[in-house]
């Protein structure tokens, strides 16, 4: 027990970062392009904003991640689909992504594939947005979604619904939101009682903790027994495995709460790291990921490729390069509309099939998986096509 509060609380120490990671998902500008070529006829054109330049040894392997797996995708697009790919570096600030953006659309491009995190896509849409090109971000921030700006990450909406979804076919409609008391934290509920509700469920409680060691602490006997009261089939928690969810999951345990009693589901990915799944406050609980067997295909691909693993981030290049792929054996070179991208049939990549809405936003199809003695075991895998599934 008590190794398992001294994980925990290490955990703890970096969950602001984790946070501020999360929602404000924004990447910055830095040098000049770094690939070139001419767009010649019938290729498009496209623009890779990576954070690369920046001084930090992350955001270059995550740039040099984000590189092999777009350039991967475009050898697999083969002959039918010509990708003039350029590298823009933004070095990790929202004013050099806005100019590189600027610097891309200048020098041809027809698509801007990237930044990483919101500031950043944000500024860089802004800076292009009179242009008629977009700009497809890999942040999962809605906030910044809309307009010319899309986001290929995962977001808390797309997230919420696949599992409120399973949870009230599985009998388990009346559900307790227990939420970090920040930003996170509130986007998290909001989009999990949006989800709740439009998928026939009710709210039965809801229960925060103040993002901290102590406030966890706290917290956790008074969120106990609200489930309990409220009679919770269900216990939705925004916490993520970098923050508060290894203490705040032990700690209800030890308040006679877990999902042997109601059902622990999680908004984020409760697999990474893998040391996670081994949490006794965990057990049995689901979370919903990508389609494991696609993503397991790529990461083996772009080991024996690259020779060392993929960052997890940089799927999303693979997807961003699969949709315009796939938009340019039908439509052929030129711009890539709005009206285009957000065809209702979606797109595979490696994280499963995906499809960009109106509003900026996607879709992804999620598998759902539980941990059964520290081990994932997906019990509804993910679709592999959007006939009958979402909204």
């Amino acid at each position: 027990m008590l190794s398992v509060l001294m994980r925990a609380r290490k955990s703890l120490g970096q969950i602001v970062v984790a946070a501020a990671a999360l929602v404000l998902a924004a990447c910055v500008p830095s040098s000049g392009p770094t690939a070139g070529g001419g767009n010649a006829s019938g290729k498009i054109q496209v623009a890779l904003l990576v954070p690369a330049g920046s001084g930090q040894a992350s955001d270059e392997l995550l740039a040099r991640s984000l590189q092999n797996a777009a350039r991967m995708a475009i050898s697999d697009l083969g002959g039918a689909a010509r990708v003039d790919l350029r590298v823009y570096n933004t070095a990790g600030q929202p004013a050099r992504a806005a100019a590189m953006a600027t610097q891309a659309v200048a020098d041809g491009a027809q698509v801007i594939l990237g930044p990483v995190f919101a500031q950043e896509a944000n500024a860089a849409g802004v800076a292009v947005a009179g242009s008629g090109v977009n700009v497809l971000a890999f942040s999962n921030n809605p906030d910044i979604a809309g307009n010319n700006v899309f986001v290929l990450g995962p977001t808390f909406g797309n997230t919420a619904n696949r599992l409120a979804s399973y949870a009230v076919r599985q009998g388990k409609s009346q559900i307790m939101i227990v939420h970090d008391r920040n930003t996170a934290g509130e986007l998290g509920r909001t989009a999990i009682a949006q989800a709740v509700a439009q998928s026939g469920g009710s709210v039965v409680a809801t229960g925060n903790y103040e993002f901290s060691q102590n406030g966890v602490v706290a917290a956790a006997p008074g969120i106990a027994a609200a489930a309990k009261s409220a009679g919770a089939q269900a216990v939705f928690l925004t916490a993520d495995t970098a923050g508060a969810l290894p203490l705040v999951s032990q700690l209800l345990a030890d308040n006679g709460l877990s999902s042997a009693s109601a059902q622990f589901i999680g908004l984020t990915r409760w697999d990474i790291p893998a040391a996670t799944l081994g949490l006794p406050g965990v057990q049995g609980g689901w979370f919903a990921l990508p389609d494991p067997a696609l993503y397991a295909q790529y990461q083996a691909r772009y080991q024996s490729t690259f020779n060392e693993p993929p960052h997890p981030i940089s799927g999303l290049a693979y997807d961003g390069i699969a949709a315009i792929g796939a938009l340019m054996k039908k439509a052929g070179s030129g711009p890539l509309s709005k009206q285009a991208l957000t065809q209702g049939a979606g797109f595979v990549g490696v994280n499963g099939i995906f499809r960009l809405r109106s509003d900026g936003t996607n879709e992804r199809g999620l598998a759902i998986a539980q941990i059964q003695g520290g081990r994932i075991v997906v019990i509804d895998p993910a679709p592999r096509s959007f006939g009958g599934f979402g909204s």
